[in-house]
């Protein structure tokens, strides 16, 4: 998205009466045999020509699902629009498709703003006091795990079921957290059982349908409800997480990140805002709690 230089094929224009102003002002001061006036003018032209800071915007849509950054891209190009029109600067995007990836550039700070799907990610670069919340998303603020399983009554006794398999979706993924976080909160280690990981949310059933796990754990709406339409049961849902966090750097300051807040939060009272959201495919996004935030620290074991 960030805009091509394309200065060395247009020609000059001519400068503004401000510009000629400044010069003509450094022509009347300027006494013989004296450069530096001159000097002083020809760098204020350049500063003034000079274009703004473009701020990065880092993107990371999750790893247990089948999507490429050709295809995430697109969807947040014009949301940076809208930020780059309120926070008057250039906006480019980045997009990380691993979570370490996206955690060395909020390490390092490389982006300025970032929407980050996983909470353990953007929570770990909250906590380390590097980056702030600026929003959620709404219809995402509590993604829940189901523990897909073929028995007929939900858990009961937690500690019955150790040893048994459970499949789950990539070890880094959120839903992958949330379970270990679940089963520790019911007195279970996650190493009690057979574990077991698979790339895919979709692949989870399979496992569970074809005795290779006795449980199965999702947090795909989708992936639940063909489940159950099938005849399977959820023996288990987890505490709800919000899980697609924008945060702003640490380093932007006050007014900029207000800015930001501002710009997302008003997303969809606009009919700009709502043709941005409409390719993002989502509907808006809301104030965060810094109280949720910081007992969902605890219990995730962040």
């Amino acid at each position: 998205m960030a805009p091509y230089d394309l200065s060395m094929y247009i020609p000059a224009p001519p400068l503004s009466d401000k510009f000629d102003g400044c010069a003509a002002i450094a022509r009347r001061t300027r006494k013989p045999g004296s450069p530096g006036l001159a000097v002083s003018a020809a760098a204020l032209l350049l500063a003034a020509a000079a274009p703004a800071h473009a701020l990065v915007i880092g993107v990371t849509e999750g790893v247990s699902y089948q999507v490429t950054e050709s295809q995430i891209a697109p969807r947040f190009e014009p949301i940076a629009e809208v930020l780059s029109k309120a926070l008057k600067q250039p906006v480019t995007i980045k997009v990380f498709i691993s979570y370490n990836g996206a955690r060395e550039a909020l390490k390092e700070q490389q982006v300025d703003i970032a929407f980050i799907h996983p909470a353990h990610v953007a929570l770990e670069a909250v906590k380390s006091g590097r980056y702030q919340a600026l929003a959620w998303t709404s219809g995402f603020t509590a993604y829940k795990v189901s523990l897909l399983c073929k028995e007929p009554q939900p858990i009961a006794d937690w500690k019955g079921i150790a040893g048994k398999g459970l499949v789950m979706p990539d070890a880094d993924s959120i839903t992958s957290v949330i379970t270990r976080a679940m089963l520790r909160e019911h007195g279970l280690q996650p190493a009690a059982l057979k574990l077991t990981n698979t790339r895919y949310q979709d692949a989870v059933p399979f496992y569970v349908q074809n005795g290779f796990a006795a449980y199965g754990a999702t947090a795909a709406s989708g992936v639940v409800k063909t489940w159950k339409d099938g005849g399977g049961n959820v023996c288990a849902e987890s505490r709800p997480v919000p899980i697609k966090q924008w945060l702003a750097s640490r380093k932007l300051d006050a007014a900029t990140a207000s800015a930001a807040r501002e710009a997302l939060l008003g997303l969809a009272q606009s009919d700009a805002g709502k043709r941005a959201l409409a390719t993002s495919t989502y509907t808006g996004f809301v104030a965060p709690s810094p109280e949720a935030e910081t007992a969902l620290m605890t219990w995730l074991g962040i």
